[in-house]
């Protein structure tokens, strides 16, 4: 058996082999040295559990199951920035703001279409607009006549969006889908900072680009009750185990230590969020 022809072969066809089996082509070297060190009975056995780590887990379920929770999100803001665009006339004001939202709204439609195709036939059943209540049940009963309702809404789903693609990394970390969820989580940052400074200017003056601590050190910085779980645990000030407030004897403050970390939101506590604005029938 010449292991050396086989690989030959195998990259004809997959010019990537060499990458899939390990990031330095070097680390092969230490695979041809099997051959002097085991039977050649033996040889099938370590070539085969070499392929399987090479191609064993193209697109494992539980990916999957993760990208098209993702893809449920980008629907949802889709969606949500979409109709505020085209059936909402005069609820966002004209230049800046329009312009703002336009980018935000093609953003999230690109974010649709590139996870629908990395998941090809596993995506998941398209959602509409009809799909969605966004006004929560009647919690933002407004949200698409007062313009500061529909940026506090919008605040709550930027947020969401980020913790929940922090959340989910763990499953992906093996993956070559991470890349495509930390390039999606990146921008929905930028999303929510800009989002929170357009608040920030119509309505809520002391909200901060980024996630702070609400009134009385509590986790919610918008004031806005309905939208508690979306900060959830954001007042911790310790990581690592360690407290970050007055650490090493430095004078930062637990407001500091809060904002200097993000935290992530569990599965659970993003499909509870997401459910609030899904009809019966479409929920996760």
């Amino acid at each position: 058996m010449n292991i050396l022809s086989i690989l030959d072969e195998i990259e004809k066809v997959d010019g990537e082999i060499y990458e899939r089996i390990s990031p330095r082509r070097k680390a092969m070297q230490d695979f041809y040295n099997i051959g002097k060190k085991i039977s050649l009975a033996a040889m099938p056995l370590a070539l085969s559990s070499l392929f399987n780590k090479a191609y064993g887990q193209t697109t494992p379920d539980t990916v999957n199951g993760v990208l098209n929770f993702a893809l449920t999100l980008e629907y949802l803001e889709y969606h949500f920035y979409n109709h505020a665009l085209v059936a909402a006339p005069g609820l966002i004001p004209a230049g800046a703001p329009t312009m703002a939202i336009t980018t935000i709204r093609d953003h999230e439609k690109a974010h649709v279409d590139l996870l629908k195709t990395t998941l090809g036939s596993a995506a998941r059943t398209p959602l509409e607009y009809a799909n969605f209540d966004f006004t929560a049940g009647g919690t933002f009963g407004t949200v698409y006549s007062d313009y500061t309702t529909f940026l506090k809404v919008a605040t709550a789903f930027e947020d969401t969006g980020v913790r929940a693609y922090k959340g989910q990394a763990p499953v992906l970390k093996q993956h070559p889908s991470i890349i495509t969820a930390l390039q999606i989580h990146s921008v929905e940052a930028r999303h929510a900072a800009h989002i929170r400074q357009m608040l920030a200017a119509n309505g809520a003056p002391s909200l901060k680009p980024w996630v702070s601590l609400g009134a009385g050190g509590v986790s919610n910085d918008t004031g806005i009750a309905a939208v508690d779980l979306v900060y959830a645990r954001e007042n911790t000030t310790v990581q690592a185990t360690h407290e970050i407030a007055g650490i090493n004897g430095t004078n930062v403050s637990p407001a500091n230590a809060a904002e200097s970390f993000d935290e992530f939101l569990t599965k659970a506590e993003v499909t509870t969020i997401a459910n609030l604005f899904l009809k019966t029938g479409f929920k996760l």
